[in-house]
């Protein structure tokens, strides 16, 4: 059986009168369980010598809930070393094959401030209930205490690299302060198509936004944005006619130019909207997948998250 939570040690060579090869070293295999996770920990890990990271689901899914594991995410958990979990129920489809596995895992969401979910009324063909909303990386801030959580949960695991991970720490949490800082100047900055400065009571009376998935809470605490409703749509799962009703006389009262679909999710409700209003449509990004590694492909998604959302609304 494969030994876990020891440091990482070189093979020694065994000198038995004929020269033989080093045993490869032995390498701590770390499991990501969402393409955010998997990111900061790349982040983290990256150029670190016998470890690596590997992502378990990266499908182009809008949600999780209803993810059924394949053969190979079974074999990626059962060869894991370590298990890194955003938590907080998005990984609810993980629950019986976590049970099984003996890997440690380092469950991000263990002390966060989270939000409690939004409620969902009127869908058909959507049956889920989780208490808080699991989307806390869409807030920069709270993705910092991942970025934390992940550092001491490795180093506590393989304390030979233990100043490593919470030097890289150190560094990504001046970006990804530094880039929370310049989204948040460039929200109050803003100009309008005049070249003019705008008022910050506009700003404020504009940023109302509704979106057809139920992630975007934290993103909009974080940037001072009013969330006004949030429809969950998935495949297999439509708005009610109350809540399109709903939409559009949210629309029509606060003038609302343009609503928001996730990329990877469904946009057949949007469209009915768009079509009885004259609103526009625009996608942001919940990085459910990607191809990239380390913090920069989450930044960059934050940035253009913000500037689709001030773009579509001013």
């Amino acid at each position: 059986m494969r030994k876990r939570l020891l440091p990482l040690l070189l093979a020694a060579v065994l000198l038995t009168g004929c020269a033989q090869a080093p045993a490869e070293e032995e390498k701590l295999h770390i499991l990501a369980a969402t393409y955010p996770v998997y990111l900061f920990t790349t982040a983290l890990t990256q150029g670190i010598e016998g470890v690596e990271v590997e992502l378990l689901v990266n499908a182009q899914t809008s949600c999780l809930h209803d993810y059924t594991l394949t053969v190979k995410n079974m074999k990626a958990i059962e060869g894991a070393d370590v298990i890194i979990l955003n938590g907080a129920g998005l990984e609810e489809f993980m629950a019986d094959a976590l049970a099984a596995s003996d890997a440690a895992v380092i469950d991000c969401s263990e002390g966060m401030d989270l939000l409690p979910a939004l409620e969902h009324h009127g869908h058909e063909g959507h049956d889920h209930a989780v208490e808080q909303d699991p989307h806390y990386w869409m807030d920069p801030r709270r993705a910092a205490g991942m970025v934390r959580a992940i550092a001491d949960g490795l180093s506590a695991l393989d304390p030979a690299h233990g100043d490593t991970y919470g030097q890289r720490y150190i560094s990504l949490y001046d970006r990804m302060g530094g880039t929370v800082q310049d989204l948040d100047m460039a929200q109050l900055m803003l100009v309008n198509a005049t070249g003019s400065a705008l008022p910050l009571e506009a700003l404020c009376s504009t940023t109302r936004f509704i979106t057809f998935h139920d992630g975007f809470q934290y993103f909009a605490h974080a940037f001072g944005l009013e969330l006004l409703k949030a429809i969950e749509e998935e495949e297999g799962s439509t708005a009610s006619a109350a809540e399109i009703k709903e939409i559009v006389a949210l629309i029509h009262e606060y003038d609302i130019p343009a609503i928001f679909v996730e990329k990877n999710g469904s946009r057949a409700t949007a469209e009915v909207i768009a079509r009885e209003t004259g609103c526009e449509i625009y996608e942001l990004d919940m990085l459910m997948s990607g191809e990239g590694t380390g913090i920069d492909p989450y930044l960059d998604a934050m940035t253009a998250n913000l500037n689709t959302i001030l773009e579509a609304l001013l």
